[in-house]
């Protein structure tokens, strides 16, 4: 016990230490996983959900604000979808980028097809997450 006592009075700072502070952006999405923001011109990653996101053409063109790790002066690694790293800004509001299956009632984070009747999900911008 006393081991796991040193170890982290010791050693937790220094995984700490490791980790990048959180950037968070807003701007405009352009084509090609790109937001242009009052910055300038911020190249986009993320894991697989979040890069659907971003390459949903009914989602290029909105104003977001995206969180994550700065990955240079002009590059952000948006944070996994399970984090709610992104929203889109709309009339003054932080909505929840989500998608919605109208024959299903199914929501989900990503856009594609339906997992049940597999139309096509509808972006459906949300003030709550649910």
């Amino acid at each position: 016990m006393n081991r796991r006592r040193l170890f982290a009075v010791f050693f937790s700072p220094l995984l700490a230490w490791g980790q990048a502070a959180a950037a968070t952006f807003r701007g405009k999405l352009l084509a090609g996983q790109v937001l242009d923001s009052a910055s300038g011109r911020i190249r986009l990653t993320g894991d697989e959900p979040t890069l659907g996101v971003l390459n949903d053409p009914r989602v290029i063109g909105l104003e977001l604000e995206l969180t994550g790790q700065s990955r240079g002066p002009d590059a952000l690694e948006i944070d996994p979808i399970h984090k709610k790293a992104m929203y889109a800004l709309k009339d003054g509001k932080r909505l929840f980028v989500t998608y919605w299956c109208d024959i299903c009632s199914i929501r989900t984070y990503t856009p594609g097809q339906c997992w049940c009747c597999q139309e096509q999900t509808e972006l459906d911008l949300r003030e709550r997450y649910e």
